[in-house]
C-alpha cells in the first residue's frame, strides 16, 4: 500500500523591504522626525516674551515720565516725552561716564580672569591624577556655601592694609577666580574631553602648555563662553562689596553711582533713578546682543551628549 507523501507548503517570507518595522527602527524612525509647534506653543512662548520684556519696556516709559507722574496711580503705560531730558540729568548727577567705564574695566577684567583660572583648574579636576584631587575639589565645592558678608571685614583690613580703599583693584582682586566657575568647567571637561585626546597629545611630544591651548581650550571654548557671559553680568551687577569699598565721589563702579542717583532734598524721584537703571542696562543688552549666538550655542552643546 502506498502512501503519498506529500510536502507541505513552504512558508512565503515576505521581501526585505515588505516586512514590518521593528522596534528599533520605529524609535529611529521617531527620532529622525521633525516635529512642528502647534498654536500651543506659539500662545506659551508669546506670553514668556511678553512677561519677559515687560520689564524693561515700563523701565523705558517710566523714564520718559516725569517723578511725580511715575509715582501717580494708575502707572503710566505709554512711553512720554521726557526721556531725553531725564537722560542728561540722570548722565549729569553722578559721574555715569567714569562709573560706566569702571565697570567695564572691573567687569571685563573679572570675567576673563574667572574664565582663564577656572578653565584651568577644571582640566585639572576633571582630567589630572594627583594625590588629594578629591579633597581639594570638596573644599572648592564647600566654599560656595560660604555668606559673602562673613568676608566683609577681613577683606577691608586687607585693602586698607594696602592702600587700596576707594580702587577698582579692591573690587577685582576678591573676584578673579569663582568657585562655581572652577566646579562648571570641571564638570563640562569631564564629560566633552576625551582621555585619549590628551594622551595622544602627550604621545605627540605637546607639553602640558601646549595641550592647554590646543586641546583644552577649543574642546572648552563653548562652555567658556556661557561661564563668561554669567560672570560678566554677575560682576555687572554687583552692588554689596563695591559698595563697601569705593565710594561715590572717588572710582564708583556704575551700581555704587546708582545709589547717590535722583535724591533731592527729602524726595527720591523715582524717574531719574529708573533713567540710571536703563543705561546701566543698555550695554549689557549690547554684550548679549554681540555674543547671544556664542551663549546660546554652548548652552545647547553641553546639553547634547554624543
Amino acid at each position: 500500500m502506498t502512501h503519498a507523501l506529500t510536502k507541505a507548503p513552504a512558508k512565503r517570507q515576505q521581501p526585505r523591504h515588505q516586512q514590518p518595522p521593528t522596534r528599533h527602527r520605529k524609535k529611529a524612525n521617531r527620532a529622525g522626525r521633525q516635529h512642528h509647534a502647534g498654536p500651543v506653543t506659539y500662545i506659551v512662548l508669546a506670553i514668556a516674551a511678553f512677561l519677559s520684556l515687560f520689564p524693561l519696556y515700563w523701565n523705558v516709559v517710566a523714564a520718559s515720565h516725569t517723578g511725580e507722574r511715575v509715582v501717580q496711580a494708575p502707572s503710566p503705560l505709554l512711553p512720554g516725552d521726557q526721556l531725553f531730558t531725564n537722560l542728561e540729568i540722570a548722565w549729569n548727577q553722578v559721574n555715569m561716564g567714569t562709573a560706566l567705564i569702571n565697570t567695564t574695566v572691573v567687569a571685563g577684567t573679572v570675567a576673563a580672569s574667572t574664565v582663564l583660572f577656572a578653565t584651568l583648574a577644571g582640566f585639572a579636576f576633571a582630567k589630572l591624577r594627583f594625590r588629594g584631587r578629591n579633597a581639594l575639589l570638596a573644599v572648592v565645592v564647600a566654599t560656595m556655601t560660604i555668606p559673602p558678608q562673613l568676608s566683609v571685614i577681613p577683606l577691608y583690613q586687607i585693602i586698607t592694609e594696602l592702600g587700596w580703599v576707594d580702587q577698582l583693584q579692591s573690587v577685582m582682586l576678591p573676584m578673579l577666580v569663582a568657585a562655581f566657575g572652577v566646579f562648571f568647567m570641571r564638570q563640562y571637561l569631564l564629560e566633552a574631553l576625551p582621555v585619549e585626546l590628551v594622551e595622544a597629545a602627550r604621545m605627540d611630544g605637546a607639553n602640558s602648555l601646549r595641550v592647554i591651548w590646543h586641546v583644552v581650550f577649543p574642546v572648552a571654548r563653548p562652555a567658556m563662553a556661557v561661564l563668561g557671559m554669567l560672570i560678566f553680568v554677575q560682576a555687572w551687577n554687583d552692588f554689596f562689596w563695591p559698595f563697601i569699598a569705593l565710594t561715590p565721589d572717588g572710582q564708583p563702579t556704575l551700581q555704587v553711582a546708582l545709589a547717590g542717583l535722583g535724591s533731592g532734598n527729602h524726595t527720591v524721584n523715582q524717574a531719574i533713578v529708573l533713567t540710571g537703571a536703563l543705561i546701566a542696562t543698555v550695554p549689557l543688552l549690547l554684550v548679549f546682543a554681540l555674543l547671544g549666538k556664542h551663549v546660546v550655542g554652548g548652552i545647547t552643546q553641553g546639553a547634547v551628549k554624543s
